[in-house]
């Protein structure tokens, strides 16, 4: 009888070992993800509203001292559920609310080491990284530093997913060495067994389309404790797992593998879910689950700026030219002007304490251009040897802070290497002693930063408003990259992409260049399609009527923006206490809605080939309603303001140009 009772009981025990050993859902149920051990490695799946989103997925991570990813054992769990607030100032909402299960599942590997999976299930997303603890050494003292080697966690997708990924490129190539820079262009639709365009993967956040479900990948929460990561290529079926930084990228200085103390944690990889494209759009999760990283007492203050460089160039980088930038800040009632590279040897640092001095007397703040560093690339527009150098740093702040420079933007950053991540980190605590903000290009995304950094204010890391400058091809795509951004790179975090070009053709006097193939509408459409707190428009002086110009039409050359356009630039925020999807389509078209104080900006661009019209059902909108509505005219592109009266606000027709657009305003 006895032997009978332990072989029941070896039997019992082994189900419970292959039964899954823990699962959580989302408050409303819809969400469910499951973790299990199976033959030694830790998995887990995602589920959503019976759609398979993710597929038995790999966890864990090797270790300087030992394997975390195979023969590992489920020891226990616990449960918990998370609600509270908190404020955002610099994204889609002002005030966030979040509701979710917590599952944190502990697991030991065959040494009995052991360390958490920490899951956060809200409605529409998940959330999940590891803690570490102190773990006792062979001569069984505590091991207080860890260096992470490889991670083994993986996103396997259904065979039928089809995606909407961006590659990351080779390190230390493109222009003077400055690339990876998360600048590379989207694919539509494509198939996952389609490889990278360097074969390096692809860069976060990667969209993923799954029958009748959508899934955005990211990270976030990344800081000076560990690396940026990004997806491989696909392997086996649908697989793509964490993959570190390349050893080349940093001028190939530093290590590709993280390390921190112990106790620690890594970053929050997230998980994105719903069958529309909606709860992709409106996401918090970059921000649900971080903590600030230090606190300020300066009060930070974001709007528009004009910046000369995107259209006029290096050329433009002295006195006089940056002299007519800020009159037109102050014609427009912008708050900034961008002074960008070159400044140090085309102004000089004594004549830019004259220019400051008189931006401050036409009320106007001033962003200074700096290179990240001079080393890790060839980079020869200065200032460089600065950003890089701790104490050439403080000293550059202290200087900036005496003279009342509010901002900087800092360009042509190395990778993705924690000895990158960790530079990111001391630029931002240094710029806040000096109450300055930072603006990041040439850079990563960012992972969480409008949370954890208060003078953070933007990162491009998108193929941003230069392309168009440069390339006729960029030009003619401009309508299709908007139509994506909300979707993807914009859904994560703030993207200082430097648009709403006014002039026709994009180069100095509005004649000659690259010919902007959008109507004005589709570029005020950007301002609130594309959100960061700082803007600085790619706007010109002869965007403005002269005595001169006053009288041409709008296709004669030299003619200014149309007043109803130049109007509506000077309106428009750069803040929103709420974002509302609406409709659309990756790189075909794009509406949505954000409410700034008591106002709401709907908006929305057309990349379809032809006209399209939209019956869209706005519920900020009610019956009787009077709106304000810019529109293409259909004859001859031109904008039009007009008065919108909301009949029905479930069915309200709006019409747009090919590359057109529209902005309602209620």
């Amino acid at each position: 009888m006895k032997k009978k009772l332990l072989f029941l009981s070896a039997v019992l025990t082994a189900l419970s070992m292959s039964a899954q050993v823990a699962s959580v859902s989302s408050p409303d149920g819809k969400l469910k993800v499951n973790v299990d051990v199976k033959g030694g490695k830790p998995v887990y799946e995602v589920l959503y509203d019976g759609t398979q989103v993710l597929d038995e997925s790999p966890l864990g991570f090797v270790a300087d001292h030992g394997d975390f990813s195979q023969k590992v054992a489920f020891d226990s769990k616990r449960e918990a559920h998370l609600e509270y607030n908190y404020d955002l100032s610099r994204s889609k909402f002002s005030q966030v609310h979040v509701d979710a299960n917590q599952l944190v599942v502990t697991l030991k590997n065959d040494k009995g080491m052991p360390y958490d999976v920490d899951f956060r299930v809200s409605n529409n997303d998940v959330a999940f990284r590891y803690a570490i603890p102190n773990h006792p050494s062979r001569a069984n003292e505590k091991k207080f530093s860890v260096r992470i080697t490889k991670e083994a966690t993986g996103f396997d997708f259904p065979s039928q997913t089809t995606t909407f990924l961006t590659p990351q490129s080779h390190a230390m190539i493109g222009w003077k060495g400055t690339k990876p820079s998360y600048e590379e262009g989207y694919g539509y639709d494509e198939p996952m067994n389609k490889k990278s365009g360097y074969g390096h993967g692809y860069t976060f956040p990667c969209l993923f389309h799954i029958g009748n479900a959508w899934a955005l990948v990211s990270e976030t929460g990344v800081d000076s404790r560990y690396c940026a990561s990004r997806l491989s290529d696909m392997t086996g079926d649908g697989l793509y797992t964490i993959e570190f930084p390349m050893p080349e990228e940093n001028g190939g200085v530093g290590t590709v593998e993280p390390a921190f103390a112990l106790p620690g944690v890594t970053p929050w990889r997230t998980i994105t879910v719903g069958t529309s494209l909606k709860p992709i759009v409106e996401t918090t999760v970059p921000w649900d689950y971080v903590t600030p990283r230090y606190e300020t007492k300066h009060q930070y203050q974001f709007g528009k700026g004009t910046w000369s460089w995107i259209v006029w160039q290096d050329n433009s980088i002295n006195y006089d030219d940056q002299v007519k930038y800020i009159q037109l800040s102050k014609a427009m009632g912008f708050s900034y002007v961008l002074i960008d590279n070159w400044w140090d040897t085309y102004i000089g640092k004594e004549k830019m304490e004259q220019l400051v001095k008189y931006a401050q007397s036409q009320g106007v703040d001033v962003f200074l251009w700096y290179s990240s560093s001079g080393w890790w690339n060839d980079i020869e527009q200065g200032p460089i040897n600065i950003m890089s150098d701790a104490i050439a740093r403080k000293q550059a702040m202290r200087w900036m802070q005496q003279l009342g420079v509010k901002g900087i933007k800092v360009d042509f950053f190395g990778g993705d290497k924690q000895e990158t991540i960790r530079l990111y980190e001391q630029i931002l605590s240094d710029a806040d002693d000096a109450g300055i903000m930072v603006i990041f290009h040439g850079c990563t995304i960012p992972r969480g930063w409008e949370r954890m950094y208060p003078n953070y204010v933007g990162s491009e890391a998108v193929l941003a408003s230069e392309n168009i400058y440069f390339s006729q091809g960029a030009a003619d795509k401009e309508a299709k990259d908007a139509a994506t951004h909300p979707f993807i790179r914009n859904a994560i975090g703030c993207m200082e992409f430097g648009g709403c070009f006014m002039n026709r053709h994009i180069n100095r006097g509005n004649t000659g260049g690259n010919t902007r193939r959008t109507t004005d509408c589709h570029e005020l459409a950007t301002c609130v399609l594309f959100q960061n707190p700082i803007q600085n428009f790619a706007i010109t002086p002869e965007n403005l009527p002269t005595e001169a110009t006053k009288d041409l039409q709008p296709n004669e050359k030299g003619a200014p923006a149309p007043a109803i356009s130049m109007d509506f630039l000077r309106e428009v925020p750069t803040t929103w206490d709420e974002t509302v999807f609406i409709d659309g389509y990756p790189g075909k078209y794009c509406v949505l809605a954000r409410r700034h104080a008591g106002t709401w900006y709907i908006a929305g661009n057309n990349a379809t080939g032809a006209p399209l019209t939209l019956k869209l059902n706005l519920p900020m909108l009610q019956k009787g309603d009077k709106a304000t509505l810019y529109s293409d005219n259909l004859k001859d592109r031109e904008p039009q303001k007009s008065e919108l009266k909301v009949s029905n606000p479930k069915a309200v027709t709006i019409s747009m140009a090919d590359q057109g657009g529209f902005v309602i305003v209620k």
